[in-house]
């Protein structure tokens, strides 16, 4: 028995040290986040997916959890987020039904095309499902609405989650169905239908906003990806910074007894102390004095006092700080001071001028919005045609005009000036001009009617 125990232990022993000694090779490819690399080529060919840092359902859902998590708790990143919801969304978008170019129709089909949109921006709270859209298009790299016609005509959008949207296991081979979404088998473009929750759901149903990634890749990537590093050594930086200040500042003083023994400098202590406490469950006595503002500490000889406070000293640290913020604003392509809220290093009529960097970063973001909020509004349009709310080919006699609210630093009265000289010479119309200001064109005429009204005799 005590043979068997110590050929046990000997092969435990000889097992642990195998262990110890072993090294996985395939650790050289492993990031400072625990994902792999990814395969670049495979027998001297280039993968299909080398351009996006995910190839599989799994790395991508790991990517989007860490930059949700970014985007909850690190306050830098919080801050773009909103700022870009500010700049692309702001208090909102204009909708205006109008009848198109060329067509002969009633003003009758444009009011009525009109009170469809605006029941439907009040039905689904568009402004704020606005910010919403921008706010998960950074967050997850995607987003995903679905359309629910009811009988009546109204349309109404809700969300899907990224994570609801998963291949079924059964087609976890069928490279076409690959991400949750169902595509033609030669073009990756074409959708032809999402599994959402194991549950097919056709193209028509759905709207797929994906950022950051090519047209030929099938889910999206976060805004914050690239810089999410930079983002967890800013708030680690920050922390550290308050934490070391916190601890120099609380020490008061620090006396430096030359050449006395450990019982001398406790009864110096204990001469010098004011007041006396126990604390803890061992009884531990601590010594408290108290120096009134102007105190004259005079020292005997071999006794130093040394302030540490007075070495405290975070410049050093904040211009590192600033390096890395600035890494982050260079990926949102955005000034610092809308990324840091340090407004000390720019002047905001400079930076939002016509042609910087951040209005055509901007300028662009919103026309792409514009775009994907047009599909929307046409699909309701579409729904209440279905319905008979609307009459059929209304798509091929209206127009929707979608102003978003203005990027640049305004002269208004310089731009007051050149929009009434191109109202006088036809140029433009009233109702142009009236999104232009941000008002409701109809509602202004039957209050100008009804101000007329009660003026007269």
């Amino acid at each position: 028995m005590i043979e068997t125990s110590r050929l046990e232990k000997q092969l435990s022993e000889a097992c642990n040290a195998l262990w110890d000694q072993f090294v996985d090779p395939r650790e050289a490819f492993l990031d400072d986040d625990g994902l792999w690399w990814n395969t670049v080529s495979v027998d001297g060919r280039p993968t299909r997916q080398a351009s996006v840092p995910f190839e599989s359902a799994d790395q991508l859902a790991e990517i989007r959890q860490q930059c949700r998590r970014l985007a909850v708790t690190n306050e830098y990143a919080i801050n773009g987020i909103e700022n870009r919801i500010n700049y692309l969304v702001g208090t909102g978008h204009n909708y205006r039904a109008s009848i198109r170019k060329g067509v002969q129709a009633s003003a009758a089909l444009e009011g009525e095309v009109q009170l469809v949109l605006d029941e439907f921006l009040q039905v689904n709270h568009w402004q704020s499902r606005q910010q919403e859209i921008v706010r998960r298009m950074d967050r997850d790299g995607e987003v995903f609405l679905r359309y629910f016609a009811d009988p009546d005509g109204t349309t109404r959008i809700r969300f899907v989650e990224p994570d609801q949207v998963q291949t079924p296991k059964e087609l976890a081979d069928y490279p076409a169905a690959s991400f949750g979404i169902h595509t033609e088998s030669d073009d990756v473009e074409t959708v032809l239908g999402y599994y959402i929750d194991g549950e097919p759901v056709a193209a028509a149903s759905i709207q797929h906003r994906k950022a950051n990634v090519d047209a030929n890749v099938k889910r999206g990537l976060p805004l914050y990806y690239p810089v999410r590093k930079n983002l967890r050594r800013v708030e680690k930086l920050l922390r550290n910074m308050s934490v070391v200040s916190e601890i120099q500042s609380a020490i008061a003083l620090i006396r430096k007894h030359r050449g006395a023994t450990r019982t001398g400098v406790e009864k110096f202590v204990s001469d010098q102390s004011h007041e006396t406490r126990v604390e803890g469950a061992n009884g531990r006595v601590r010594y408290l004095s108290q120096y009134a503002p102007g105190t004259i500490l005079d020292a005997p000889a071999g006794l130093e006092y040394d302030f540490p406070a007075n070495g405290i000293d975070a410049s050093n640290f904040v211009l590192v700080l600033q390096a890395e913020l600035r890494a982050i604003a260079s990926r949102l392509v955005m000034p610092e001071f809308m990324f840091t809220s340090d407004a000390s290093n720019s002047n905001y009529a400079s930076t939002l001028v016509a042609e910087g960097p951040a209005i055509k970063m901007f300028e662009r973001h919103q026309s792409n919005l514009k775009n994907r909020d047009a599909e929307v509004i046409w699909k309701v349009i579409e729904n209440a045609e279905d319905a008979g709310r609307l009459p059929q080919g209304t798509r091929r006699q209206v127009d929707i005009q979608i102003t978003p609210p203005t990027l640049r630093v305004r002269d208004q009265v310089r731009e007051c000036q050149v929009e009434r000289i191109a109202f006088e010479k036809g140029l433009l119309s009233a109702q142009t001009w009236s999104l232009r200001l941000g008002l409701d064109y109809d509602q202004e005429q039957k209050n100008i009617a009804m101000q007329k009204s009660q003026a007269s005799p």
